[in-house]
């Protein structure tokens, strides 16, 4: 059974950190390409960061300068560290494991909640 889990979610104030972790299991991750994607309340759920099994990433417009991903394949994890947070970045946070090849499968985790105050 594969299972992405999400941790690191909380409150914090604006201009504060985060770090999201997602462990995953059932799944060696090294080629998967790993987002995070994000769902606030009202909105579609949208891409945050992603990064290749090559380790080239990729970020939504307004996160570039605050956000970075990393992947650690030996701990079977992604990171997201967040920096600068703002009332904006308040959502839904979800890991996303997504196959290179065709024919294989996406996997979601369940989310962790980022509530950021003003």
């Amino acid at each position: 059974q594969v299972q992405l889990v999400e941790s690191g979610g909380g409150l914090v104030q604006a201009g504060g950190s985060l770090r999201l972790s997602c462990a995953s299991s059932g799944i060696i991750i090294r080629p998967y390409g790993m987002g995070w994607y994000r769902q606030a309340p009202g909105k579609q759920r949208g891409l945050v960061a992603d990064i290749h099994s090559d380790g080239k990433t990729n970020y939504e417009d307004s996160v570039k300068g605050r956000f970075t991903i990393s992947r650690d394949n030996a701990k079977n994890t992604v990171y997201l560290q967040m920096n600068n947070l703002k009332p904006e970045d308040t959502a839904v946070y979800y890991c996303n494991a997504k196959p290179l090849w065709v024919g294989g499968m996406e996997y979601w985790g369940k989310g962790t909640l980022v509530t950021v105050s003003s």
